[in-house]
């Protein structure tokens, strides 16, 4: 019976011991979205239509119809300085992360030792000098038991960090596909302008040599032939601008690419769905789902909730354990035999007492991080909300301003027939010939900033809702081989829990 109470002693404290071992606090405080600091709805926000994908879901590859474009997309993400920098920086966040997480196991090494110590005899009882021989060989582990988290919350911190650093990531090729899409709208509009400014050189040559001949068999004034002169003059600068202008754009995109780029004349014009029909823009809770720079600024902020929980158990006691276990022998021989075992087991308890408020300015200043954290949270939904409604109302008044300019120009054009009619029946002066050409080419020179104003709205649009790579979607350069997966957060506005492998 004796054996039996003492048997039930000793497993008590044993279970005692193994529940101390892995019953664990996290003082990090409970994760909690901020309210959404926007309206409920956008502005002139289009109907949801069930027949049409959300804008946010659409791969860039489907909604650019053009295949130039889609090119130059594909070889920007593989060669672009400003992507390659952020993706070192994923790669810099992943192996922070391991660094912190290594923590939560224990170290172990191996140790050997062999060699002679002399004693002289000045230190001994006897007077006689003394050379002894020691070998020993061992595997020692020291192991930090996170009791209060500490150790989790700082891992936990670093990987937070590391999946906002792939939202990052994302942010940066979204942005870059966004750009590449406007360098190449724009170079498409300087096209249309270049060839409107071609046929304005040309019926200007053709109205100054009318002018011209006019002066030479005395019908006309010589400040006539001086109008249609500058008139054409004025054309011709213009149209050197506009060649200025696609040259140094196209450097832009050379810049963009990576690579030097040649783009043959082409005609700004896309009849694609997702240009040209309306764009659902879905609801502003989408945005937390969808944005990558709304979805790491949350990131960053389980960072900080992370951080503070690892501050508070700074200020708790610290657990470590160093065990060793190898044999000692002073010859080698019998390092080996059975009476050269050794071995050690010492737990220390370390408790902070004083270390000149330390601990608790780390906790003050973690606390202060996050407060920043819910600001810079809350400005970058904001600052999409503001982006997707000024894209919104850029398609709307766009629209109208296209097809009154269209107008516009039908009239102009009447303008100039009838003046340069009355002209040549000499009922008015050239200079309504000069007024209504310059106002016409303008005009027409507008109609092609409105149409590509329109198509960059789109692309304005489909950017600001997050639009381009999905959220479990890896990007690619040439530097990176590795596929990771990113959480995929579904039903609500909430992240996931980011307990999971940085190795994907």
């Amino acid at each position: 019976m004796t054996y039996f109470f003492r048997t039930r002693k000793y497993s008590a404290a044993l279970s005692a011991t193994l529940l101390l071992f892995t019953t664990q606090c996290d003082l990090a405080p409970d994760y909690r979205q901020p309210d959404l600091p926007t309206a409920e709805v956008y502005p002139r926000n289009t109907p949801l239509d069930t027949q049409l994908p959300a804008i946010s879901t659409i791969a860039w590859q489907d909604f650019f119809p053009d295949a130039q474009l889609r090119g130059l997309i594909t070889q920007a993400l593989a060669n672009n300085r400003d992507l390659k920098i952020a993706t070192s920086r994923v790669e810099e966040a992943r192996h922070y992360a391991t660094v912190q997480g290594a923590s939560l196991y224990p170290q172990i090494n191996a140790n050997a030792i062999g060699g002679k110590f002399h004693t002289p005899g000045l230190s001994r009882y006897d007077g006689a000098n003394s050379t002894l021989t020691f070998y020993s060989g061992s595997i020692g582990a020291n192991w930090e038991i996170d009791f209060w988290g500490r150790i989790r919350n700082m891992e936990e911190s670093a990987f937070q960090q590391f999946l906002g650093s792939m939202e990052g990531q994302r942010a940066v090729a979204t942005s870059l596909v966004a750009q590449v899409a406007r360098t190449y709208l724009a170079d498409r509009a300087y096209n249309d302008q270049i060839a409107i400014a071609e046929q304005t050189i040309e019926t200007r040559k053709e109205s100054y040599r009318i002018v011209k001949r006019r002066y030479e068999v005395g019908s006309g004034g010589k400040l006539d032939v001086t109008q249609s002169y500058a008139l054409l003059a004025e054309a011709r600068q213009q149209f050197h601008q506009l060649q200025q202008l696609r040259e140094q754009n196209l450097n832009a995109l050379t810049l963009l690419v990576g690579k030097p780029v040649s783009l043959p004349a082409g005609s700004l014009s896309f009849s694609d769905l997702y240009l040209s029909q309306p764009l659902p823009a879905g609801l502003p809770s989408d945005l937390v789902l969808n944005r990558p720079d709304i979805i790491q600024a949350e990131y960053a902020l389980r960072a900080v909730d992370a951080d503070i929980g690892a501050a508070r158990a700074a200020f708790l006691p610290r657990v470590m354990i160093t065990a060793a276990g190898g044999t000692s022998s002073s010859e080698f021989n019998a390092l080996f035999g059975g009476d050269s075992a050794t071995w050690n087991f010492m737990p220390v308890i370390s408790m902070p007492l004083f270390n000149g408020l330390r601990n608790l300015g780390n906790l003050k200043l973690a606390e202060a991080r996050r407060n920043t954290a819910v600001a810079e949270y809350e400005k970058a939904i904001q600052t999409a909300f503001r982006d997707v409604a000024d894209a919104m109302a850029a398609r709307h008044w766009l629209t109208s301003r296209i097809e009154e300019t269209k107008h516009q120009i039908a009239a102009l054009q009447e303008r100039t027939r009838l003046a340069q009619l009355r002209y040549v029946s000499g009922y008015s002066a050239y200079l309504e010939v000069l007024e209504a050409q310059r106002d016409q080419f303008n005009t027409e020179q507008a109609l092609v900033q409105l149409h590509q104003a329109y198509l960059t709205s789109a692309v304005d649009l489909y950017t600001a809702l997050g639009g381009g790579f999905p959220k479990a979607h890896t990007i690619h350069t040439e530097q990176d081989d590795e596929t990771t997966d990113k959480p995929h957060p579904t039903k609500t506005p909430q992240l996931p829990p980011a307990k999971r492998s940085i190795n994907g």
